[in-house]
């Protein structure tokens, strides 16, 4: 139990670390990448809690999906971020105006809990239901694949749309590149790929 306790304050220490790298790191990609060791540590915390199904869920779609396409948009496109950070001063008060709220709704909520849970006890164990001999895993891979599947589908489908929308954004047409064409290469023969030639003595062969 000890050794669980303090596997549980270093990961909520390097989570809560992380996230604050994530919020201050001046390059981009290195907010990018703080944010996926906070995603990690946040997996771990979860298999603590015994919610494996959510920790996978968290180390393949978010590390695995939506931070690399983080980090590839922030690597491929040419965003000049020291104009976006001219008037960070002026848009302080309100942003500290916003943190002070969720502060506020945050401390709500956990009371809340704290007060229900507290409750819970007072009442005593509720008698588990039939379907208490599921695993964790088990029992919200059932509840996605079958009550909430066009739900999960939509979600993935958000995710495919992204990721094509971050391919789109980088290609870029610059003249004087050399571009691959598909339909030029597959219907090419052997008449057309190749140039017999008869270079002189001396002379190269002109492209």
């Amino acid at each position: 139990m000890a050794l669980q306790a303090i596997a549980f304050y270093l990961m909520a220490a390097v989570t809560l670390a992380s996230g604050f790298c994530v919020v201050s790191a001046r390059n981009p990609v290195h907010s990018v990448l703080w944010l996926i060791l906070a995603f990690f540590s946040a997996a771990g915390l979860f298999v603590l809690m015994g919610a494996e199904f959510l920790a996978m869920l968290l180390v393949v779609v978010y590390v695995g999906a939506v931070a690399v396409l983080f980090l590839f948009v922030v690597m491929m496109l040419d965003v000049d971020f020291a104009s976006l950070r001219q008037g960070f001063a002026r848009y302080m008060p309100i942003g500290l105006l916003i943190a002070v709220f969720l502060a506020a709704e945050m401390v709500l909520v956990a009371s809340t809990v704290a007060t229900k849970g507290a409750a819970r006890d007072a009442v005593g164990p509720v008698a588990s239901g039939a379907g208490s001999t599921l695993s964790n895993a088990e029992a919200i891979g059932r509840v996605l694949y079958t009550d909430y599947i066009y739900f999960f589908q939509a979600a993935g489908l958000v995710l495919l749309v992204a990721m094509i929308g971050a391919i789109v954004l980088t290609l870029r047409h610059k003249p004087g590149v050399k571009r691959q064409i598909i339909m030029n290469q597959v219907l090419r023969t052997p008449k057309t790929g190749m140039r017999m030639s008869d270079p002189k003595p001396g002379e190269g062969i002109d492209a």
